[in-house]
């Protein structure tokens, strides 16, 4: 009981504080829409379980102990961020999408939203520190996999209430005067989490 409330504490704590995956699914709730949103948050949850598939096989704690896969990893994933901070910049309208066909294809939200929290290496930590101080030896395969659902899950329910909340007409509404400066906020921040992620590599983890 106690390992499943600290997973469920854990899991509510990362998913909650602001990161890439936040600033991700807001912007193209925003931008797209509700499915745009939904399928954003269902592509970091789709993410967080394959981090926690490997962490319960033990790769996470090869690659954690491997600067060079480590360092790797981190440089992918500030080079995407970085990508997806600009395109966000770039691409940003003052104008809402007036037809599900101008709004972002389900398809490409779930890729932002898996690729996003696929290559963030504190992901990668996170489910590894879950795995390796919550869990012990004797805890059976079946119950870790219970863990990474649960993980998944909370992710992708915090999210959809995150969509859920910002898609209501009266907030959506709000945003619209602001909504180029919004996205180009947003992208800039993306930014500045990839060049974060790119100025540590190298250092002490």
């Amino acid at each position: 009981m106690i390992e499943l409330l600290t997973v469920i504490s854990i899991t509510i704590i990362a998913a909650v504080v602001p990161g890439p995956d936040f600033v991700v699914v807001l912007r193209n709730t925003i931008s797209g829409g509700r499915m745009a949103g939904l399928m954003t948050a269902a592509g970091v949850a789709l993410a967080v379980s394959m981090h926690a598939a490997y962490a319960i096989a033990g790769i996470a704690l090869l690659v954690s102990q491997s600067i060079f896969l480590f360092s790797a990893l981190k440089l992918a994933g500030a080079a995407y961020l970085i990508f997806l901070g600009f395109t966000m910049w770039k691409q940003a309208s003052p104008e809402l999408p007036q037809s599900r066909a101008a709004a972002m294809p389900p398809w490409r939200a779930l890729r932002w939203g898996f690729l996003t929290n696929a290559t963030n290496p504190k992901a990668t930590l996170f489910a590894m520190s879950v795995f390796l101080q919550v869990t012990s030896p004797e805890t059976m395969l079946a119950t870790k996999i219970g863990y990474g659902i649960i993980m998944a899950g909370g992710v992708f329910v915090w999210f959809a209430l995150v969509t859920l909340f910002f898609t209501l007409p009266s907030v959506r509404n709000a945003f619209r005067r602001i909504k180029q400066r919004l996205e180009q906020t947003f992208g800039l921040a993306l930014l500045a989490f990839g060049v974060g992620i790119a100025a540590t590599t190298g250092t002490n983890r």
